[in-house]
């Protein structure tokens, strides 16, 4: 089923909270539709969004915002030690965490409370605690938006790394996803090396996945805010990754800093080094920085995305000018 609006609203579709429009709203259920939609479009302008968690729209959208609601789940093969899981796009991406979680599947659960949908979850490579959707990604499957054919990219075609893949660079607005396929484990195989999360689960009987899960919830609930209750797209900054000589003069002036090994470097805490600038809970007018997570640019009441940029930026330039060190939005800003 195609379901179509015309100047149709964005605020349920952005966790940020933007008062915006798009010209024109699609939603689909099948591949079929899916198929369909991408022979109509035509080369039109055309966004594809997910829940929205990441977005920052800076004003009315004049194009198509294509959206899919295929919430099917099957699983595609299994082995011994793992289980290959074929998920629709437009599943929310916490209740398929829960659902892996309950078959006794494991992997993601380090990625429970993460706001969005699992088709977005393959394109922004999420990740929080040690762990990315990337890890677990098998295949994506995708109708292109170019010539209505069928995609299939493989884990390595995704190009998996750090809050990126194709799906943000060479293959940008020219897919629309229609499901992931994700290989979990069936034997544990468990990342605890972020914050406290294994005493966290010692203190709750033990370590599994379903303590992981609990402990992931816990903590994300008392840093991040209700969308609900204040707009925000959760973290707004990546964590920079720095070279080596950088991170040890930085530890050197800076010896409680937390730093972490990562590709190409040392991965620095954006959150830490946005605190020590002494943004936790500064704001201006309808703009701040969350009270729990230096991490977090809420909106608080009315801002526009002029707003949250023009803030985000003085974040930014305080941050390169104590430490020198750049930080990069994570959130994607829609023009």
């Amino acid at each position: 089923m195609i379901d179509r609006f015309s100047s149709y609203s964005l605020l349920p579709h952005n966790t940020f909270g933007m008062d915006v429009k798009a010209a024109q709203f699609i939603e689909f259920t099948t591949v079929e539709d899916a198929i369909s939609i991408a022979k109509e479009l035509g080369g039109r302008k055309h966004l594809v969004i997910g829940g929205g968690s990441n977005l920052l729209f800076m004003g009315d959208y004049d194009g198509v915002v294509l959206h899919s609601a295929i919430k099917s789940v099957e699983v595609v093969g299994e082995t011994d030690d793992s289980v290959s899981v074929r998920a629709g796009s437009g599943i929310n991406w916490d209740e398929f965490v829960a659902y892996t979680v309950a078959q006794g599947w494991q992997g993601l659960e380090n990625l429970s409370a993460i706001p969005g949908e699992v088709g977005a979850s393959a394109v922004q490579n999420v990740g929080a605690y040690g762990v990315e959707a990337g890890n677990f990604i098998e295949k994506v499957e995708a109708i292109s938006l170019l010539d209505a054919s069928l995609n299939v990219f493989t884990k390595e075609e995704c190009a998996y790394a750090y809050r990126d893949s194709i799906f943000k660079n060479s293959e940008k607005g020219k897919n629309v996803i229609t499901h992931v396929i994700f290989k979990l484990n069936k034997k544990p195989d468990f990342v605890l090396s972020y914050g406290n999360l294994k005493e966290q689960c010692e203190a709750m009987g033990g370590v599994t996945a379903e303590n992981i899960r609990a402990a992931v919830c816990a903590t994300r609930a008392a840093k991040l805010p209700d969308p609900a209750e204040l707009g925000s797209a959760g973290s707004f900054f990546m964590n920079p990754v720095v070279d080596a000589v950088k991170a040890e003069e930085l530890k050197n002036i800076y010896p409680e800093m937390p730093i972490y090994p990562a590709p190409g470097g040392v991965k620095l805490s954006a959150g830490w080094l946005i605190d020590r600038c002494g943004w936790k809970e500064r704001s201006a007018e309808r703009v701040g920085v969350y009270r729990n997570q230096a991490l977090v640019v809420v909106n608080l009441g009315g801002a526009t995305g002029k707003d949250v940029m023009d803030f985000a930026t003085r974040i930014r330039e305080s941050v390169k000018e104590k430490f020198g060190v750049e930080i990069s939005p994570e959130v994607n800003v829609i023009d």
